[in-house]
């Protein structure tokens, strides 16, 4: 795909993840290899070739720029002010099994904050993307339309993969098996990031996961379309995202995220946090 070096990096994400969709597109339901990285958790040659689609994109673009790519790793200065997180194919389990729940997320840090992102669905063509203040979905046609939370639908996703760095104060098997969280919410794991940008886009109520998820090439993306689309976003106690092993909590309003705050925080175990943390501030990004 052509990019040229004219495109503001907003539009630069978007081609970048479009051309890493493309990719993914092409190759599902063919016979892929497999490569192990970790107990349970393996890469594809869709990961692979939509990585390298992704970063010839960046780099034709923006050679200067230090890159962080799920498969390939970091690139460039250590301590680089502007570093593209590159997920190319989130919810790889999922596609291995020709299950079409994934996508892929492009976002660029800028000193402390992204300032730029696209999460990409290969198979409706949909980019939901945002220049850090306001964020869209550009449909198949190439029109865009603005993202517009919405929290009736009750739909809550929540990760259920590991790591779980909270655990015991927090066990996202814990929260759906609270009868509380019942009552006002119906939960969904489609296990891909591609439901994060859904909170944004008013197609789930919030979004729970636990990590640690500085510099993360997963979430990055999502976190940012969340809060310039005016979701109420923080890590899993209230604190600033981003600012430690908190996890995530993105709601689509402040009264569905006080409702899931209190749930989660309901599952502390005694004694395990010294103090509530406090948010200053805005609630995405580092403090």
């Amino acid at each position: 795909m052509s990019i040229n070096n004219g495109d503001s990096d907003a539009q630069l994400a978007v081609r970048a993840a479009q051309a890493g969709a493309a990719v993914v597109r092409d190759l599902y339901g063919s016979r892929l290899a497999r490569y192990d990285k970790s107990a349970g958790d393996f890469a594809t040659e869709a990961d692979l070739a939509a990585e390298r689609a992704i970063l010839d994109a960046l780099r034709s673009a923006r050679p200067d720029d230090a890159v962080t790519g799920e498969e390939s790793g970091r690139s460039g200065a250590a301590g680089a002010h502007r570093r593209w997180l590159v997920d190319p194919l989130c919810g790889t389990l999922n596609y291995a099994v020709r299950n079409m729940l994934v996508g892929v997320n492009v976002a660029l840090r800028q000193g402390p904050e992204v300032t730029a992102a696209a999460t990409a669905d290969p198979f409706s063509g949909e980019v939901f993307w945002t220049d850090g203040e306001a964020a869209w979905v550009r449909r198949k046609d190439g029109t865009d339309e603005r993202l517009t939370p919405w929290a009736g639908s009750a739909l809550v996703d929540v990760n259920l993969d590991p790591p779980f760095p909270n655990a015991p104060g927090f066990r996202a098997v814990g929260l759906l098996a609270d009868p509380v969280f019942a009552e006002r919410f119906r939960p969904r794991v489609i296990s891909s990031t591609l439901a994060v940008a859904w909170v944004a886009a008013g197609r789930r109520a919030a979004y729970v996961t636990d990590g640690d998820l500085r510099d993360s090439v997963h979430f990055a993306a999502g976190i940012v379309l969340c809060w310039a689309a005016g979701c109420t976003v923080t890590g899993l106690y209230g604190e600033p995202v981003l600012s430690g092993a908190g996890g995530l909590l993105a709601a689509a309003d402040a009264e569905t995220h006080a409702a899931l705050l209190e749930l989660v925080k309901s599952q502390r175990s005694e004694g395990s946090w010294s103090k509530e943390p406090s948010v200053k501030g805005r609630a995405y990004g580092p403090s």
